[in-house]
């Protein structure tokens, strides 16, 4: 069972309850984003992660499931942006975005300010529109 599901918490009460100011703003700033190319309205899922979208999946061993389409968490070390598609379709993108470090399926920022905006928003629609069409 998935412990990260859409909840009825407040987005808007969540992003006031971090103690950074700064890491407030800098999510405030990528819910804009998200919202603008999304459409969606955002959603709590568990306690720390911000959703937009539902996208329903099924594993090869025929597990099921539900995540978001787009989402990030302003988690304490960094801002963490969850990247569906797989990040070799990123290319040049990558390189121009500024000071980052990513997993598998997450991108890293430390702060806005280390990246370049307009190429984050493509990274983050890209990757939405791979989830619509897997």
């Amino acid at each position: 069972m998935n412990k990260c599901v859409p909840t009825k918490a407040s987005v808007h009460e969540f992003l006031l309850s971090l103690e950074s100011p700064k890491k407030r703003s800098e999510s405030v700033i990528l819910l804009d984003i998200y919202q603008s190319l999304t459409k969606y309205d955002p959603v709590m899922w568990g306690t720390s992660i911000i959703g937009f979208g539902l996208l329903e999946y099924t594993y090869i061993s025929g597990r099921t499931g539900i995540m978001p389409m787009a989402g990030f968490s302003p988690r304490k070390k960094a801002l963490t942006l969850y990247i569906d598609g797989n990040f070799d379709d990123f290319g040049d993108l990558l390189c121009e975005l500024g000071k980052h470090r990513r997993s598998k399926a997450c991108l890293y920022i430390n702060t806005l300010d280390d990246v370049h905006l307009p190429v984050l928003r493509q990274i983050i629609w890209k990757d939405f529109l791979f989830c619509q069409n897997p």
